[in-house]
């Protein structure tokens, strides 16, 4: 085996201390540090500087997918507490889901979870606790959904919420995300016009973040990974403005790793999008030939995960573990309420 693809290859040491716990305030005031592959040149300012490393013609690209209170607790028949994370609707009343404990729930028994809500479970999807279920319920499924459930927030996150909407993008649509695309946490409405106000399109696309985004990578080979599918969801009139810029060699810059995956995606075999909408499950680690995006902006991951190794593949594993061991001697915040990054290979500012 190639050595390259070793999950210890794409690891790191981070300090507790800069796991961020709560998101800055205000969102675009977190730090920024801009990297050019093409100059190979690395710059420190804050994310409200941002504007002055971008160029009138880009074109920048949004996931507006909604988080969901995704975040349950049901008690079974003998009172043993059961922890539901929803993953993904599939009709009006199943939903593929991760339970923990796992192994202590079988087919056909069920949780309760309020008075309005319960739910069996129906099926296997795999051994690693992924589950097909059945919601029962009377009335509308999403105002129950916002009585009894919660943020999901990562594990690595132990101080409270304080509100729920700070895990949220301003540009939020399309309810089904299990998790945030955390990268469009850092925007403000006065920020998004400003960039708009220089001439820059703001386009918007959809991928709903699930398990394929935040699984961790548990084999030692890469390779050997597989991604949970993930919804997404590209309009006509959104294809037409990123095939437009392409065709002027205009840059696209892809806000967030979810945004990356969509548009890789859809990539044509001559180097342009498609509009529709599918599941997607690519992963991209290098080396690995981008077809449409030419900038990142996006926050520091976690230790060998499969967003690590998507930046690995667009600057090099070795330049992206040069630039984080930079960011933890400069004292970045990480994760998802941590600082951002924006990578570029072309011409910048």
């Amino acid at each position: 085996m190639n050595n390259f693809y070793k999950r210890t290859d794409f690891s790191y040491t981070l300090p507790q201390v800069l796991i961020a716990q709560t998101p800055a305030n205000p969102r675009d005031s977190s730090r920024l540090l801009v990297y050019n592959l093409m100059s190979d040149f690395i710059d420190n300012t804050y994310f409200n500087q941002i504007t002055d490393f971008l160029l009138p013609s880009d074109v920048l690209v949004i996931n507006n997918t909604k988080v969901i209170p995704a975040r349950i607790f049901g008690y079974d028949k003998n009172q043993r507490k059961f922890e539901i994370l929803l993953l993904k609707r599939n009709d009006l009343y199943h939903w593929e889901c991760l339970i923990k404990p796992a192994r202590k729930l079988k087919i056909g028994e069920f949780l309760y979870i309020s008075d309005e809500l319960s739910l069996e479970l129906v099926s296997f999807l795999d051994d690693n606790g992924i589950r097909i279920i059945k919601f029962i319920f009377k009335g509308k499924f999403e105002d129950i959904l916002e009585r009894v459930g919660a943020t999901p927030l990562p594990p690595y996150i132990t101080t409270h919420l304080d509100d729920p909407n700070k895990y949220q993008t301003i540009y939020a649509k399309h309810d089904g995300s299990s998790a945030a695309p955390t990268a469009g946490l850092h925007f403000t409405a006065e920020l998004l016009k400003k960039i708009k106000d220089k001439g820059i399109k703001v386009v918007e696309i959809l991928l709903h973040v699930g398990l394929g985004t935040f699984r961790p990578v548990k084999e030692d080979n890469i390779l050997d990974h597989k991604m949970h599918k993930e919804f997404y969801s590209i309009s006509e009139e959104s294809a037409r403005i990123i095939n437009n810029a392409i065709d002027n060699n205009s840059r696209i810059i892809a806000v967030g790793t979810t945004t990356v995956r969509t548009l890789e995606t859809v990539a044509t075999k001559d180097g342009h999008v498609m509009s529709g909408e599918g599941e997607t499950e690519i992963f991209i680690y290098p080396p690995y030939e981008f077809k449409i995006v030419n900038g990142i902006i996006t926050n520091f991951h976690l230790p060998e995960s499969t967003l690590l190794m998507l930046v690995s593949a667009f600057i090099g594993r070795d330049k992206t573990l040069e630039i984080y061991k930079f960011a933890v001697e400069e004292k970045y915040r990480f994760f998802s309420f941590g600082d951002a990054m924006f990578l570029t290979r072309g011409n910048c500012v």
